[in-house]
């Protein structure tokens, strides 16, 4: 017998079409998130390429999902990195290490991933010809790198060391291997650095030498000065004469192909005290007593008549109310009585001479504090053809040369000027880059000084804000800030 329709039926076939239809909306959803989602990338680490599928949406996903950890000064790239990953995109890893280059006699540690002398140098010949600026030092160049710090430069290179000069045929080589057959041994503290010079690859070694120096440094004598009755005002009379003292003070010092660098105070000691310089000086002349003019001066004589002086006595105190009516517009005090004897003026005493100030000996003048750098080296408060020497090399390494880095320039012109010290009244932007105190690299301390510092954290800002000076520049225009 056929089933009853009941209203209970039908409502029971209605739920079970819904859960059939929304099962199979999300099967669909799903194997479209499938296709979708999956990628295909090219992964390429410190030269290594592979191809892996992801199903990683952003970049920093896709490195974790592969086991590949990155450091803060590591060099990454994608296809657009602003925009997520996409199929068929490529990610780039370069580890950074730091070397040390030397702008204007300053050291300055540099993070790259240049595989040779070089590369390095053709970062900062990208965006400026004149590569004489920059020398690179190889920290220690039997273990820089895997196998050692390659020149990699087509054609000879030039080794000077020990004040000799040679020429390596070879500078595919090492800096090891071309120090090695050239019979070169590098010292524990010994310095290697290549440069490019007039067209020519320069293979420089720098001996370092320390030592002690000992100087005599004059102690200055003191001077002291006493008042002596016996000499007219104004005489002065040397009693002993001064000398000055004498005191050793030890450096230890470090020096760069015999000629002295740098020199720290180890220890100093008095050895002649100097002797005190006494300058006897006359008393002060005494002090004149002011004059009166008038009748006044009658009655100061303290001679005449009492009548005669009680006439002039009247006399002066009817012009001390005269002048007092004068000088004010309420009623005159009323006058001394003339029946009032006038005391005779007593003669004015000589004041007691007050000793003449001994003369300060002139304070030799304080010297301005000149910064230093700190031991770790850095770009200390730089000039601005310093900091553009920096950061053209560093623009470098995230490929903004051309008009990328003359749109880095721009930005920074029209927000600091280049100056490691702009401030903004109105915010915590700070420095070259004058971006806000949040996204400078709080944690190194030397932010406020370093222009390095400052470069390397503007950089990493543009990249990741704007992707390039070029994107920042265009939103530079439209809102004068970036």
């Amino acid at each position: 017998m056929a089933r009853r329709w009941t209203p209970r039926r039908f409502v029971t076939l209605r739920r079970v079409r819904v859960a059939v239809c929304v099962g199979v909306v999300l099967l669909a959803s799903i194997i479209f998130f499938a296709i979708t989602a999956r990628k295909s990338v090219a992964l390429t680490v410190n030269g290594d390429t592979k191809t892996v599928t992801t199903y990683s949406a952003s970049v920093p996903r896709f490195l974790e999902s592969q086991g590949v950890k990155t450091k803060s000064h590591d060099f990454i790239e994608s296809t657009d990195k602003l925009a997520g990953l996409k199929n068929n995109d490529v990610v780039t890893v370069r580890s950074a290490y730091q070397t040390t280059i030397n702008i204007q006699g300053q050291e300055v540690p540099f993070w790259t991933y240049a595989t040779s002398a070089d590369q390095l140098l053709g970062f900062f010949k990208a965006n400026d010809q004149n590569a004489s600026k920059v020398s690179v030092n190889v920290g220690n160049v039997y273990n820089q790198l895997t196998g050692g710090f390659v020149i990699n430069k087509a054609g000879p290179v030039t080794v000077i060391a020990d004040g000799k000069t040679s020429v390596a045929p070879n500078g595919k080589l090492t800096a090891a291997s071309i120090l090695d057959s050239k019979n070169i041994t590098i010292g524990k503290d010994d310095r290697v650095n290549v440069s490019e010079e007039n067209g020519k690859t320069i293979l420089r070694v720098q001996r370092v030498t320390h030592g002690q120096e000992t100087k005599n440094v004059a102690v200055a004598f003191p001077t002291r000065t006493v008042v002596d009755s016996s000499l007219q005002p104004g005489q002065t009379e040397i009693r002993q004469a001064g000398q000055n003292g004498n005191k050793q003070q030890v450096y230890d010092v470090t020096y760069v192909d015999g000629q002295a660098e740098s020199s720290t105070l180890k220890s100093e000691a008095v050895s002649q005290a100097p002797v005190e310089e006494i300058v006897a000086v006359g008393p002060a002349a005494p002090t004149p007593a002011p004059s009166t003019g008038g009748s006044g001066s009658n009655s100061n004589s303290g001679s005449g008549s009492g009548s005669d002086s009680g006439s002039n006595s009247n006399s002066d105190s009817n012009k001390g109310n005269d002048n007092s009516s004068n000088s004010s517009s309420s009623t005159p005090a009323p006058s001394t009585p003339s029946q009032q004897p006038s005391q005779p003026s007593q003669p004015s005493q000589p004041s007691t001479p007050t000793p003449a100030p001994a003369p300060a000996p002139a304070p030799a003048p304080t010297p301005a504090p000149t910064p230093s750098a700190p031991s770790g080296g850095g770009l200390w408060h730089p000039s601005r053809e310093a900091a553009q020497i920096y950061a053209q090399g560093a623009a470098a390494q995230y490929g903004w040369t051309g008009d990328n880095w003359s749109n880095l320039v721009w930005i920074w012109d029209h927000e600091s000027g280049w100056r490691w010290n702009a401030g903004n009244p109105n915010s915590t932007a700070y420095g070259i880059p004058q971006i806000l105190y949040y996204y400078l690299y709080t944690s190194q301390t030397d932010w406020p000084d370093n222009g390095a510092t400052q470069i390397a954290a503007g950089l990493t800002y543009i990249n990741g804000r704007y992707g390039s000076p070029n994107a920042a520049r265009v939103f530079w225009n439209a809102n004068h800030w970036y």
